[in-house]
């Protein structure tokens, strides 16, 4: 039987419009202390990139990583636009998941924990995989 994780993908900026980074974790509110504290890859400590702008919570690792590789993919324009879609002031989630995590409940703009993402040929945001 499959122990249940929540795995997250998540989108970092260094500031409204600024460098963005796309990662993906089995632990969002540990990974996002990292980043905070520069450990772990250099490229969010060098690039100053720390604020939580976007994320999407999967039950399935395999998911999680095929959504951080689509993301990974798109053009700078496409991940402005599903930022702003969810929240177009750009402000730093993260002090608002403080007061959930570590041990409180799911905190997320998108929550995709039924069934599997990415069949019949779509993305996980729905749109078909050949448009990204």
């Amino acid at each position: 039987m499959r122990e249940e994780h929540v795995y997250s993908v998540y989108i970092l900026a260094s500031g409204p419009y600024g460098t963005l980074y796309v990662g993906v974790t089995n632990d969002l509110y540990r990974r996002l202390i990292e980043h905070r504290d520069g450990k772990g890859g250099g490229f969010t400590k060098k690039y100053g990139v720390t604020k939580l702008v976007w994320f999407q919570h999967f039950a399935y690792v395999e998911d999680a990583i095929q959504r951080e590789k689509s993301l990974m993919r798109w053009l700078r324009d496409w991940k402005i636009d599903l930022i702003e879609q969810s929240h177009p002031d750009w402000h730093d989630l993260f002090p608002a998941m403080q007061k959930y995590e570590p041990n409180g409940p799911l905190f997320g703009i998108g929550i995709s924990m039924g069934p599997r993402v990415g069949a019949a040929g779509r993305s996980p945001d729905g749109l078909p995989e050949d448009d990204r």
